[in-house]
């Protein structure tokens, strides 16, 4: 110690250490924990994880309530996610405790070397945790779009490029939870629009240089601004007819997720008939809303008149649902029974109120597969996106097309 009770720079040296090796752990801890949850099939995934690091930057990690409450925050989404956190959250951080109440030898400290180490081991090649700032890329120029790639851990990045058709029983749990971190994805994207922040990256010029006229111009003060989350207004209109039963139930497994993250959705499923199921989505368990949506549409697995269903659409929802803010996203594989004249006009009425139409075909991810049936040659005139949506890469990349 000097003088004044400061450590010496060899005690300082190894004070420092010992601060790194201790937030060495807390990451590891944490990416366990993670791993916890996932098992108990909560959503846990490397975002999460990332989350969760710099939630517990801003509290007393020494003050348990405030761990608590933070992890929870983070990593629970529904009321019924809460009871397994508590129950994992007190064995995992209880085990925690026993092992440090071991004694500390300094000694034995755990070089920066070692700690990189530990910490490449401990994620067990599931996670690649970024740990930067939320706001790293806002600063960025405006112009920029680059999409960012959706962190899965290793049991979906095997299944991420798999046909849905191909999907086993086994794997379904995987995919609807794959399924929930797209939909999260979607419902965080950002916006090229900003509004006015106090943490940020992202500099506004204007504004700083009037809030700097009172010093005579030089900067003191730097105004900064973040962009805005894009929460697009949506109606989800999926084929659920017989030729479509391979891909309908993954499908509305999407819309599902997409209805619990966004909020501003409305769900429709149509074989000859259409069928508004936004109240099947809302609070309820997606295999129970399933389950209810085919005991309960009648023509489930029928026949298709895609026309007939939009026209329906247009007659009795329209109005009051779709306008140029609101995308239309329609999932079929376009092999219409119906009427072509019909869906010709009920397509063309559906492009010029709504701000985009999507159509997401599963058969387009086939690369033999060509538009030549009547009713998807026929709807393509009024179609601003086409795209597959047979795999859950598909799903992600939806994302670039979700702007109005």
């Amino acid at each position: 110690m000097d003088p004044v009770g400061n450590p010496a720079p060899r005690e300082r040296s190894r004070y420092a250490l010992k601060s790194r090796a201790r937030y060495a752990d807390l990451q590891r801890h944490v990416i366990s924990f993670g791993r916890e949850l996932r098992r108990r099939e909560l959503l846990a995934t490397s975002t999460e994880t990332v989350d969760a690091l710099r939630a517990l930057e801003c509290v007393d990690v020494g003050d348990r309530e405030d761990v608590y409450t933070s992890l929870r925050s983070v990593f629970t989404s529904r009321l019924e996610d809460v009871p397994i956190f508590d129950e994992v959250f007190n064995q995992f951080w209880q085990r925690i405790a026993e092992v440090e109440q071991q004694p500390d030898n300094a000694d034995d400290l755990p070089s920066e070397a070692g700690e990189a180490g530990d910490l490449e081991q401990s994620g067990e090649g599931e996670e690649q945790l970024r740990l930067t700032s939320p706001d790293a890329g806002e600063g960025a120029e405006e112009g920029e779009g680059d999409e960012e790639a959706l962190p899965l851990y290793s049991p979906i990045e095997m299944l991420v490029n798999k046909d849905f058709s191909r999907f086993n029983a086994d794997e379904m749990t995987e995919i609807a939870r794959a399924v929930l971190v797209i939909a999260k994805r979607l419902a965080t994207k950002e916006s090229r629009r900003t509004r006015i922040s106090t943490r940020s990256h992202l500099i506004d010029p204007r504004r700083t240089m009037r809030r700097n006229m009172k010093y005579g111009g030089t900067i003191l003060e730097l105004a900064r601004k973040r962009r805005k989350i894009r929460k697009p207004r949506l109606v989800l209109i999926c084929d659920v007819s017989r030729s479509m039963d391979t891909y309908s139930r993954f499908l509305l497994q999407f819309i599902h997720a997409m209805q619990n993250t966004l909020g501003k959705v409305e769900s429709f499923v149509f074989s000859t008939t259409l069928t508004r199921v936004t109240p099947y989505f809302k609070n309820e368990d997606i295999q129970d809303a399933l389950d209810r949506i085919a005991r309960e549409v009648q023509d489930w697995s029928g026949g298709t008149r895609i026309g007939q269903s939009l026209q329906t659409f247009n007659e009795r929802w329209a109005r009051k649902l779709v306008d140029r803010h609101t995308i239309v996203l329609i999932l079929s594989d376009g092999l219409d029974t119906g009427d072509a004249e019909i869906l010709r006009s009920a397509m063309e009425e559906l492009d010029e109120r709504a701000a985009k139409v999507i159509w997401l075909n599963p058969l387009l991810g086939s690369k033999d597969y060509r538009p030549l049936a009547r009713g998807m040659s026929t709807a393509l005139d009024h179609v601003d996106v086409f795209a597959p949506a047979h795999n859950l890469a598909s799903l992600l990349d939806l994302s670039k097309h979700l702007a109005v």
